[in-house]
C-alpha cells in the first residue's frame, strides 16, 4: 500500500510541476495572442486569404479556420467550427475532408509546451500542413466519393467580424484566463497518465509491452523508450502523451532527437479521446468519422515518415 501511495504522490508532483512551470506560461501567452487576433478579425482574414489555394485540396473556408484554431489554440478548438459546418448544410464530403485534416495536424496544446523541451517547431508545422492537406485531398477526392453531395460547395467563406468591444489588454487577459482554464483541465489527465506509467513500471508490465512492440518500432527506427508514450497517446490522448514524454525526457530515457522522430506519429488528435471529442460536433460530423479516420491515418503515416527522414 505504501508503494502505491508513493507512486500517486510522485505522479502528482511531476504533473503539477509540469502544468505550472511549462504548460501554464505557454498556454496563457498563446491564448492571449490568439484571442486578440480573433477579436479583430485577423484569423478570419487569414482563412479567407488561403481559401482559394486550399479549396484545391477539398478544404472550404471554414475548414481553414478549423486548421488555424487547431494549430494555434488546442485540439478541441475546431469543435465549434465543425459544429457550424454541421448546422449550415455544408456537404458531408467537405466535412469529412476537414475532419481528416484536423485529425492529422498537430494540436497547439501539445506542440507549444513541448517546444520548450526540444520539439522542432518549424518542422512540426511544415509536416502538419503537408500531412493535413494530403489527408484532406485523399478523403475528398477518393474516400469521400461514396458520400452523397448534400449541396454544392458553399461560396460564403468565414465572415470577418470585428468583435473587439474591450481594450486589447482586456481581450488578452480574457485569453490568458482561458489558457489557465485549459491547463487546469489538463492536470487530472497528466496526473493519471504519469501515474499509469509509473504503475506499469512498478508492476513490470512495461517490460512486457516493450518486448512486444520494440521489434516493430525498431523496423522504423524508433527506440524502445518510445513504446510507452506512443501507446499512451493512442489510448489516452495527446495531453497524456505529452505528460509521459516530458517525464521520460526529464529522466534521460528519451532524447530530443527521438522525441522529434516520433512526433510525426503522435502530435495529433487521432486517438480515442480526440476522435470522440471532435465527432461530438454534430450528427453529420459523426456520420463521416470512419472515412475521415482512414484519411487521417494516411496523413499521419506520411507525417511520420517525413519525421523519420528528417531526423
Amino acid at each position: 500500500m505504501e508503494q502505491i501511495i508513493d507512486v500517486i504522490l510522485d505522479s502528482g508532483r511531476s504533473a503539477v510541476d509540469m502544468a505550472l512551470y511549462i504548460l501554464l506560461p505557454v498556454m496563457v501567452v498563446m491564448l492571449a495572442v490568439m484571442k486578440l487576433l480573433d477579436a479583430y478579425g485577423v484569423l478570419a482574414r487569414i482563412a479567407n486569404l488561403l481559401a482559394p489555394l486550399l479549396r484545391i485540396f477539398g478544404v472550404p473556408g471554414l475548414g481553414i479556420f478549423a486548421m488555424v484554431k487547431l494549430l494555434f489554440v488546442s485540439f478541441a478548438a475546431p469543435v465549434a467550427t465543425l459544429t457550424l459546418m454541421d448546422q449550415n448544410g455544408t456537404a458531408r464530403r467537405y466535412i469529412a475532408s476537414t475532419l481528416a485534416m484536423v485529425l492529422t495536424m498537430s494540436q497547439a496544446n501539445v506542440v507549444f509546451p513541448m517546444v520548450a523541451v526540444g520539439l522542432n517547431l518549424p518542422v512540426i508545422m511544415a509536416t502538419s500542413v503537408v500531412g493535413g492537406l494530403f489527408a484532406a485531398a485523399l478523403t475528398y477526392y477518393l474516400l469521400g466519393r461514396v458520400l452523397a453531395q448534400d449541396q454544392p460547395e458553399p461560396t460564403a467563406e468565414v465572415p470577418v467580424v470585428v468583435t473587439a468591444k474591450k481594450s486589447p489588454i482586456q481581450i488578452m487577459s480574457d485569453g490568458g484566463q482561458e489558457g489557465v482554464k485549459i491547463v487546469i483541465g489538463m492536470i487530472p489527465m497528466l496526473i493519471l497518465a504519469i501515474c499509469f506509467v509509473n504503475a506499469l513500471k512498478v508492476s513490470g508490465a512495461i517490460g512486457l509491452i516493450s518486448a512486444l512492440l520494440t521489434p516493430l518500432l525498431g523496423l522504423i527506427g524508433l527506440p524502445e523508450a518510445s513504446v510507452l508514450p506512443l501507446v499512451t497517446k493512442f489510448i489516452a490522448g495527446g495531453t497524456a502523451f505529452m505528460g509521459v514524454t516530458m517525464e521520460l525526457l526529464n529522466q534521460g530515457q528519451l532524447t530530443v532527437q527521438e522525441l522529434n522522430r516520433m512526433a510525426g506519429f503522435a502530435t495529433n488528435p487521432l486517438d480515442i479521446v480526440g476522435v470522440a471529442v471532435l465527432a461530438a460536433a454534430g450528427a453529420r460530423v459523426k456520420s463521416v468519422v470512419r472515412i475521415a479516420v482512414i484519411g487521417a491515418c494516411a496523413g499521419m503515416l506520411l507525417r511520420g515518415i517525413l519525421h523519420l527522414l528528417i531526423f
